[in-house]
């Protein structure tokens, strides 16, 4: 049976908040994690309850009590997905397109989610719950390659590496028309649209959001193109491709429905990061799924 993991700290720095205190010190959790720990009673000052915002001081001793991860009320199951590269620390998949990442309305399982806890039975405890840590994600119907936490630290360290902007994620799409030149980048903001609620837009105000993109291949009537985000925003490829007028073959949100896909042409091919333990760089590039290779196959 796990064990409540138990620390004790005497504080030795000027004065701080106590969440901003603990943060500092233990590594495998983010602050708004010990927040709900500080808030719950498992962290006390000499000896009684505190608050978050609450400060310590040099000489006051600070114990935290850490529970087991508690169960997770997503269910495993047998899924097929493709795993790339595993270890104790993360996984590296292929989501076939048509698998949604997380549980939600209209899905409530057969996820992602569900398949890593059947594939991966020693995922550790994400945020105090047994859960894969998803870091990034990928639309419903856009297929290729993720990577996940499987511990807390991991979980942390992927997060930061996103943030600063050290992972490269490469994509494949086909798209309608020919782009006026061969390369170049979308800088363009991207927010909800302002009518249409469920979808998103390029519009003013909205969040940075950068693509640069490749012309790799012209097909009749089409372009292959090889995009790498410097930002990642909701749909933003596919918004950033028909705010140029090219939307993705496929894309019935931002575009049409299309005679050769019954699904939007877009697979994240490239991912590369460092290891969130050893810092090794890990590089792994896949190729196109069947049904994207026969639609470019139809074009030729």
């Amino acid at each position: 049976m796990d064990q409540v993991e138990f620390h004790v700290f005497e504080v030795t720095v000027a004065e701080s908040r106590l969440d901003q205190y603990l943060a500092a010190l233990v590594t495998g959790m983010t602050r708004s994690r010990l927040s709900k720990l500080i808030v719950e009673g498992q962290v006390l000052v000499n000896g009684g309850m505190s608050k978050p915002s609450n400060k310590v001081r040099v000489g006051d001793l600070v114990s935290l009590s850490v529970p087991p991860p508690r169960p997770s009320e997503v269910v495993p199951q047998d899924i097929p997905v493709s795993v790339v590269y595993q270890d104790d620390s993360v996984v590296v998949i292929d989501k076939p397109a048509g698998l949604a990442v997380h549980p939600g309305p209209g899905h409530p399982d057969m996820t992602l989610v569900n398949a890593l806890l059947a594939m991966c039975p020693d995922i550790q405890g994400i945020g105090g719950e047994i859960r894969p840590g998803i870091v990034h994600r990928l639309d419903k119907d856009t297929s290729g390659l993720m990577m996940v936490a499987k511990t807390h630290q991991a979980h942390n360290d992927l997060s930061s590496q996103i943030k600063d902007r050290q992972v490269i994620k490469g994509y494949m799409a086909l798209v309608e028309g020919t782009p006026k030149r061969i390369e170049g980048k979308v800088d363009a903001p991207v927010g909800r649209h302002p009518r249409r609620r469920t979808r998103m837009a390029v519009v003013v105000g909205g969040k940075e959001a950068r693509t640069n993109y490749k012309v790799i291949e012209y097909l009749p009537d089409h372009s292959l193109v090889e995009l790498y985000l410097e930002t990642g925003r909701t749909h933003q490829i596919r918004v950033h491709m028909a705010h140029l007028g090219h939307p993705l073959v496929g894309d019935t949100t931002y575009g049409h429905s299309n005679r050769l896909l019954h699904r939007h042409f877009l697979h994240a091919f490239h991912l590369e990061f460092k290891h969130p333990v050893t810092g090794e760089p890990l590089d792994f590039k896949i190729d196109l799924p069947a049904d994207l290779t026969q639609a470019i196959d139809a074009l030729r």
